[in-house]
């Protein structure tokens, strides 16, 4: 993860130093950037200007750290915002480092979560605005970024925001089992206003207004025959998952046989989805245990009995098959789904 500490005198630039290192020591590939003449390595002086720094770390970086006045700050990064799920966390300290105020992507870019370390790491006080936060009520958002799950929509997490904090409780409804606490102000139940659904399913209905949050579980394996155009099986995936009542948004990856590690159709749906695709030896899917549609055709053609049953399970660690074969136009297709235990704290 990168971040960029910004500066502007000489005792912030100090403090700038701490918090670098604090990021450092975290994991995080930190830029120190101040004015030329408190510019002391490995600080360096913004390149060419505090404008251009700017822009070039709200391309790269996932944290900016202003160390001095609120104002800079906000002048400084108000040409480049742009969304609420794009913009990185922004977090200003003054110079006395009293006061650690998270100012933008405080839940998404999990700037509320990096405030509160840095404001312990520094000894000071971190100063959270954000309305469920000041509530001690549960924040969807920041919780999904945290666990890389998928949103429905920002609308749909700020109205299930506004009814947990108007009613003070909101229903749970999850396909998975739930391990640990769970949040203030959430419970497990449909008879609420304001939900939240976690699922894999393309739609589920329990709520009258609800957000719903999918982990990418799902694992889509395929065969085609050579020459397959990507098009062809966009249409054969988009038809096992909508037959399924499957979400897009659900799905991790898809993977096949190593013999079709070139083929162009292939690479070029995964790349049009922005989905991993991964590939397996006849070998690495025989082993696979479990039972599944067998072909002897395929398996004298290229050495086992099924192709995209045996790579889904195979990319899902051993999960469970969700979609069996579905077969045509030269084209299969199978989805499994990993298993999971829906978590709301760290462990």
């Amino acid at each position: 993860m990168n971040a960029v500490v910004f500066s502007f005198t000489k005792a912030g630039t100090a403090l700038g130093g701490r918090a670098a290192a604090f990021l450092q020591q975290n994991g995080w590939q930190v830029r120190q950037a101040t004015l030329a003449k408190f510019a002391v390595p490995p600080a360096v002086s913004f390149d060419p200007s505090l404008r251009e720094e700017t822009a070039r770390a709200f391309q790269s970086a996932r944290l900016l750290l202003f160390v001095g006045a609120a104002a800079i700050a906000v002048r400084s990064i108000a040409p480049f915002i742009r969304k609420k799920d794009e913009d990185p966390a922004v977090i200003v300290i003054d110079e006395k480092g009293q006061f650690v105020i998270p100012i933008l992507s405080g839940h998404i870019g999990r700037a509320n979560e990096w405030g509160r370390q840095l404001a312990a790491a520094i000894k000071g006080q971190a100063v959270i605005t954000t309305a469920t936060d000041v509530n001690a009520l549960f924040a969807v958002d920041e919780w999904a970024a945290r666990f890389g799950l998928r949103l429905s929509s920002l609308t749909e997490a700020k109205a299930f925001a506004s009814g947990l904090l108007e009613r003070g409780r909101a229903g749970l409804y999850s396909d998975f089992p739930v391990e640990g606490p769970l949040p203030p102000g959430l419970v497990v139940t449909t008879d609420c206003e304001t939900g939240l659904i976690v699922t894999t399913k393309a739609a589920v209905s329990v709520f009258p207004s609800a957000v719903t949050v999918r982990p990418a579980i799902l694992h889509v394996g395929i065969g085609c025959r050579r020459g397959t155009l990507s098009s062809a099986i966009e249409k054969a995936v988009s038809s096992a998952l909508k037959e399924a009542n499957l979400s897009k948004e659900a799905v991790a990856d898809v993977s096949s046989l190593d013999v079709k590690r070139n083929e162009e159709g292939l690479l070029a749906f995964a790349k049009e989805r922005s989905w991993p695709i991964r590939f397996f030896t006849a070998a690495e899917l025989n082993a696979v245990p479990g039972t599944f549609t067998a072909s002897d055709f395929v398996r004298q053609t290229v050495g086992t009995d099924n192709v995209c049953e045996r790579s889904a399970v195979k990319a899902s660690g051993g999960g469970k098959l969700v979609v069996s074969k579905k077969a045509g136009q030269g084209i299969t297709v199978a989805v499994a789904c990993e298993s999971y235990i829906l978590r709301f704290l760290t462990v």
